[in-house]
């Protein structure tokens, strides 16, 4: 025994030596002329890491299949010291020594949690962004993780599904650049291959590979179904951005793209992502996704399994189905031994630049995991990150920001509740270590006022439905009355009143789906009483995804979105709440006036019989509703400050462009209040003469800017025919002429136009 794992030694420092020297083509190709095909298929298999304790890996089946050279890579498994026990067995004990890949969904940090990605969109700030990414990927390196299950780039019209919180909301030219800052954070340089020289960057996976962001009525897991034009014009460009800043892998989605689904979808996984645009990395599969084609009734696993290699798969996640079934279809011919062998090198290519071949133990130096994990800096750039993607929705009377002075009475079942601060997948979260609201107030305060608090009711009603929503992330439940009774009594005594109400973390999220979006009822029950009293209320809205507020609207004097804001939000929300920092987030999302609007989006259609935006009745024979206006109760881009910002007319350099020209568009935006602040400048354009009908407006541009009291700056867009172009019936990429709209302005609403004549 002992002469063969010293064999097996010396195996796999020879490998070393050679990815020192060798080219990865070379490399790759060299080994898998050493390869049985049974290793060749364990590459393409990988299982979650399950419960292994410090020195019993080889108990585990995961560790049994390394020793065999079946497994290709583990994913969720928390503590440098037992991946490096994982990869040692994978290194020393099997035959060919090839390291473990090690992946987790590190989505939005890693123990320094960020907001969740669908607040960091609201941010509008891709620098910071890509920073919230590339502190993330530093501390997954420092605990072992190579891989991360980020960014989900789903493009999401329908607040019902609750993994548009996962994503950057619900248009492509603000998602397409939120998915290069995230794959830049995680990775580095654009072509993903300086990986190997840094042990601080890791890689990633954009995800879920194609569409999954239009699941039907909003349900997670569900149909697909659209047309190509909808694909490449709003569903696609975010995968493609991705794809083009280098990621280094992509995941394919559980749901169906025109009546096959995605995993074994060879139109998608090859046609579009490899021949088009010419992606080289490798596909791997969402969780059991192979196995679920025969539940969806399109084969069993062995031709579930055949048909997604084929299609372009290369890594299965959890179904077993590569490892079991292919060698069996090979000798039946129903796949080839190249296919096989192409997946396993796109497979192996990823450990090369990874550097796994040059040093198996990059990622396991227990000394960086003592060192770069949830360090004062990485909850500084948290805190401040966060403070930028609150969005204030509503501020009458100038409510806010409040002084840190007399008695403020916080109330809400999210005031005080440690574990549901940070928001949904947040897999490697240390709950204690992060302060609750409460705690951050009354520190922010300090003796300069006084801070009671009520818990003032139960998420909801129903005891299930709060259990249900929970996983893991439990609101204590009480006696609403009680409750409800000692949040009304110190209300009485306190000058304002602050609500911290909405979703409890994990209502959205995956499967975590909602059919109806407005307040939970004994929260909207306590708001009514509370506003019974007189005072001050400023409601404080914790959601993963747009809600209905409009009886908050009609009752409250000021409403901000404070999302989910990761591991800092307590004191990233008094930063807000109390004027040490102004509010700047700016709805990546529109916000509807009832459920029934879903799906609800700013870039729609105008259709044959379109109703007046804003119009305040029913009109017979038009597109609308009976009990509710067409608009969003506000708007994608909209947000408030505690200024003003005024813009002047939109001046273009020229009235016309030709294909292949450029002209300017610009504004100056005049700071009119008491604060510096900054403004997110937006600018939309409309093709109003088009071939295929075209969307209403459609967001091609944005600057934030930082304006100090009293000043104004010029904000300049560059407009070339690139940015006029769009996908047409034969999804060709066109530009057309005749007449366009040119918007600048603060919100998708709130524009200046000018006019535009493509020559």
């Amino acid at each position: 025994m002992k002469k063969i794992l010293s064999t097996i030694t010396i195996v796999s420092c020879a490998m070393m030596v050679q990815a020192q020297s060798l080219p990865m083509d070379e490399f790759v190709t060299q080994l898998m002329g050493k390869m049985t095909l049974e290793e060749k298929l364990g590459q393409l298999n990988l299982l979650p890491g399950g419960d292994i304790t410090t020195g019993a890996a080889m108990q585990t089946e995961v560790g049994t299949l390394t020793q065999k050279g079946m497994l290709g890579g583990i994913f969720n498994i928390k503590g440098v010291d037992k991946i490096r026990e994982l990869q040692e067995v994978a290194v020393k004990k099997s035959r060919l020594g090839i390291p473990l890949i090690v992946g987790m969904d590190v989505v939005h940090g890693y123990e320094t949690i960020f907001p969740i990605p669908l607040a960091l969109s609201c941010s509008w700030d891709m620098n910071a962004i890509e920073e919230s990414a590339r502190i993330a990927a530093k501390e997954a390196s420092a605990d072992g993780i190579n891989w991360t299950y980020s960014p989900m780039v789903d493009i999401a019209r329908d607040a019902r599904w609750g993994r548009i919180a996962e994503g950057s909301g619900e248009d492509p030219f603000l998602g397409s650049e939120c998915a290069k800052a995230m794959v830049r954070g995680y990775q580095g340089k654009s072509d993903g291959r300086d990986m190997y020289g840094d042990k601080e960057r890791i890689m990633a996976c954009v995800k879920h590979f194609a569409l999954y962001g239009a699941s039907e009525a909003g349900r997670d897991y569900n149909t697909v179904d659209m047309s190509r034009q909808t694909m490449y014009n709003y569903y696609l460009p975010p995968y493609k951005a991705a794809v083009e800043a280098g990621v280094g892998s992509v995941m394919s989605s559980f749901n169906i793209i025109d009546y096959v689904p995605a995993t074994a979808n060879k139109w998608l996984l090859t046609d579009v992502l490899r021949d088009e645009w010419k992606f080289d990395g490798f596909v791997v599969t969402d969780y059991n996704s192979i196995g679920e084609i025969g539940i969806w009734g399109a084969g069993n696993l062995a031709k579930g399994s055949a048909r997604a290699l084929m299609a372009g798969t290369d890594m299965d996640m959890c179904s077993y189905g590569f490892l079991r079934t292919l060698a069996q279809s090979l000798k039946e011919g129903k796949v080839t031994e190249a296919q096989i062998n192409l997946a396993c090198r796109r497979v192996l290519e990823a450990k090369y630049k990874l550097g796994l071949f040059k040093d198996p133990y990059k990622y396991c130096d227990s000394k960086r995991a003592k060192k770069d994990i949830f360090t004062p800096e990485h909850r500084q750039i948290a805190r401040r990150i966060a403070a930028e993607t609150f969005v204030l929705l509503k501020n009458e009377g100038d409510v806010l920001p409040l002084k840190k002075k007399g008695t403020i009475a916080l109330i809400g079942p999210l005031a005080h509740n440690r574990a549901n601060m940070e928001g949904t997948w947040c897999v490697a979260a240390v709950h204690d270590k992060y302060p609750t609201l409460l705690e951050a107030m009354k520190e922010a305060v300090g003796k300069d006022a006084t801070v009671l608090y009520a818990q003032g009711s139960n998420i909801c009603r129903d005891a299930s439905l709060q259990e249900a929503g929970a996983f893991g992330k439990q609101t204590p439940r009480g006696d609403d009355d009680a409750l409800r009774e000692e949040a009304l009594r110190i209300a009485r005594q306190s000058d304002v009143i602050v609500c911290a109400m909405g979703e409890s973390a994990e209502m959205s999220g995956e499967s975590s789906s909602r059919a109806n979006l407005e307040l939970f009822d004994v929260q909207r029950e306590l708001l009514a009483a509370l506003a019974q009293i007189g005072k001050p209320i400023v409601l404080l809205n914790f959601a993963g995804r747009p809600t209905v507020l409009a009886w908050e609207r009609q009752n409250l004097p000021a409403i901000m979105n404070v999302w989910f804001g990761g591991s800092e939000t307590g004191p990233a929300i008094c930063d807000v709440l109390f004027g040490d920092k102004v509010p700047s987030g700016k709805l990546s999302v529109s916000m509807p006036q009832a459920t029934g609007q879903e799906p609800l989006y700013y870039n729609h259609m105008n259709t044959g019989r379109p109703v007046k935006t804003g119009a305040d009745r029913y009109y017979k024979y038009q597109s609308n509703y009976l009990e509710v206006r067409n608009d969003p109760l506000y708007p994608f881009g909209y947000g408030l400050s505690y200024t003003r910002f005024e813009y002047s007319d939109v001046r273009l350099s020229s009235s016309t462009l030709s294909e292949g020209g450029k002209i300017t568009a610009s504004v100056v935006v005049r700071y009119t209040g008491n604060y510096d602040a900054d403004e997110v400048v937006q600018l939309y354009i409309r093709d109003i003469e088009s071939e295929c009908v075209r969307p209403v407006k459609e967001l091609k541009g944005f600057r934030r800017i930082h304006l100090a009291k009293g000043e104004s700056k010029e904000v300049t867009f560059d407009l070339t025919a690139d940015l006029l172009k769009y996908y047409d019936y034969d999804c060709r990429l066109v530009l057309e002429s005749g007449k366009f709209e040119i918007m600048i302005g603060t919100s998708s609403e709130a524009v200046k136009k000018a006019g535009l004549v493509v020559m």
